[in-house]
């Protein structure tokens, strides 16, 4: 009877032990907002049973080929348009999870303080990624400075632009290089994760930005054999929960809207 009693308390000792543990999950985020938001629900996961580590990336590129490649879980720093931009140029076959946020796209300038103040020639910096370049074309004809052929187009380049009557000049550049190039271009198109990490307040120092209607919300994105498992499901469910929504709202000032 006490051999019994042992082996069960044991096993109990054991279970529990395991069950503090926790499923390990790595997934990986750019710094601002992605890794902030995801730091907010570890503790949360932690009491659900799920050990969320966090690897922060600071390009778009790694944290896909590096989710595909099984070497990480799952990914949270990126829109549908990049995701099927990706997957297609890739070969990939990445899938969206859930949708967290949107980060209103805008245009910023040390050089002008209006978009009227922008001269003939003037040089434009845009992301060179298809879906993020056609995003800051989108937005530029939305403020009435060009005219594309096919105004929906996500994955618009400057050759697909119809109309320049002030003859911009376009210079595209990675995503993560736009704020380094502010003091050198007259109008400079930046992702808003980018812009937080570089000091810029979007709501206040954009000269053009994306409204809260905007499509281009960011997902949590996963492989098909994992996307439906008990520990990503728990994420996406801490990811959308009222904690992050008012986190959100607090943090960021309008900069990160919650898509949920």
């Amino acid at each position: 009877m006490k051999k019994v009693l042992l082996f069960t308390a044991l096993a109990a000792a054991l279970t529990a032990g395991l069950a503090q543990a926790g499923e390990k999950l790595v997934v990986a985020a750019t710094p601002i907002p992605h890794a902030e938001i995801l730091e907010l629900i570890k503790p949360t996961l932690a009491k659900e049973g799920v050990d969320l580590e966090i690897k922060v990336f600071t390009d778009y590129v790694q944290p896909n080929v590096q989710v595909d490649q099984k070497r990480l879980d799952a990914n949270y720093f990126q829109t549908l348009p990049y995701l099927k931009s990706f997957n297609e140029g890739k070969g990939t076959n990445l899938v969206t999870v859930i949708g967290v946020h949107v980060e209103p796209f805008g245009g910023y300038s040390k050089k002008v303080k209006t978009l009227a103040e922008l001269k003939d020639g003037a040089t434009i910096a845009i992301p060179n990624e298809g879906s993020n370049s056609g995003r800051a074309l989108i937005l530029l004809q939305k403020a009435g400075l060009i005219e594309l052929k096919d105004p929906k187009n996500a994955l618009a380049t400057p050759k697909d632009i119809a109309k320049n009557p002030h003859n911009f000049k376009f210079k595209e550049l990675e995503s993560a290089m736009l704020p380094r190039v502010l003091d050198q271009v007259d109008l400079d198109m930046i992702n808003t994760n980018y812009a937080l990490e570089a000091g810029l307040n979007p709501a206040k120092d954009a000269l053009v930005i994306e409204g809260a209607d905007s499509p281009y919300v960011n997902f949590l994105v996963a492989r098909p054999d994992n996307k439906d498992s008990d520990a990503i499901q728990k994420l996406a469910k801490a990811l959308t929960s009222p904690e992050v929504k008012a986190f959100i709202a607090k943090k960021y000032n309008g900069a990160v809207l919650p898509a949920f």
